[in-house]
């Protein structure tokens, strides 16, 4: 079953997100069959090279993470309500703002668990609920805040 990223924006070459950059990590989120409506989940196995000098996951993958797996929460909503990309623009929503919280140490060398709510939707903006889970307990949490992207020339 292809992911949200491969499915709404294949050619992305964002680093987190984009399924085109050779080098990104590629996320791939999909609707959660079990949670609520709106619910997006994923699986994240950070690399060696993403070790924050200690043995844990670095926090700036983290924080990219965090806002990378939101954005497939944004892009699925605008997709079911019918926002699309407008313009030139490959997506229809940009990253307004990310308050992240760091809650405990994240696992260097295991899979941790993604999820992400939009909590409020418009076509103007929306917010979003993104969570980093690993042995049943929050690492790190972020409030996303999405805005429409109205290119201009």
């Amino acid at each position: 079953m292809s992911s949200i990223q491969e499915r709404l924006y294949p050619d992305l070459p964002c680093f987190g997100c984009g399924h085109a950059n050779e080098g990104g990590l590629k996320l791939r989120s999909h609707p959660s069959p079990d949670g609520p409506d709106g619910l997006v989940t994923a699986e994240f196995l950070p690399w060696p090279e993403h070790d924050n000098g200690l043995g844990y996951l670095n926090g700036g993958i983290i924080c990219t993470v965090l806002d990378c797996h939101s954005a497939a929460a944004v892009m699925q909503t605008a997709d079911t309500r019918g926002w699309h990309p407008l313009g030139e623009a490959k997506l229809s929503y940009v990253t307004a703002g990310l308050d992240v919280r760091y809650l405990r140490p994240s696992p260097l060398r295991e899979a941790v668990e993604l999820r992400a709510e939009v909590t409020q939707a418009s076509e103007a903006e929306m917010t979003v609920e993104v969570s980093l889970w690993w042995d049943g307990k929050p690492r790190a949490e972020a409030t996303a805040l999405w805005k429409r992207w109205r290119p201009r020339p």
